[in-house]
């Protein structure tokens, strides 16, 4: 009788580890088509934008990064160039260029916004005619 509870007892935990073990593996494959399906949706472009100096970068990214559904928007001074990743199915390239646009930076595609480009600091305030995406 000792050694029928001490087999059921081990039938039981090896049928519970097993059960454990296909709840992971099936957790781990729903998590794996997820992450597939999100990662099909990221699109990456680059474009253009003038600017100046640090507070530029920080106003350029602040503004493209408010855009639902971008999850990376990093400026190069230099190369007064953005980088952006973000979600097609959320926003698209034309709502980053507007979102950009209003906080006072022209883009390769959309002249920024007056008003906003006036409040800008004396240090942003860019050339109009600054080339933009350039490759150096």
């Amino acid at each position: 009788m000792k050694n029928l509870k001490v087999t059921t007892g081990i039938i039981l935990v090896a049928f519970l580890a097993l059960s454990a073990m296909s709840c992971k593996n099936e957790t781990k494959k729903e998590n794996d088509t997820i992450i597939a399906e999100v990662a099909q949706n990221l699109t990456t472009i680059s474009f253009g934008v003038r600017g100046n100096c640090g507070m530029c970068k920080k106003n350029i990214e602040k503004a493209a990064n408010a855009v639902d559904g971008v999850t990376n928007a990093v400026w190069d001074v230099e190369k007064k160039k953005i980088d952006v990743i973000y979600n097609n199915t959320k926003t698209n390239e034309m709502a980053i260029h507007n979102a950009v646009a209003m906080s006072g930076y022209d883009t390769e595609k959309v002249s920024g916004n007056t008003e906003a480009y006036n409040g800008l600091p004396g240090c942003c305030q860019y050339d109009h005619e600054m080339e933009m995406n350039q490759m150096k």
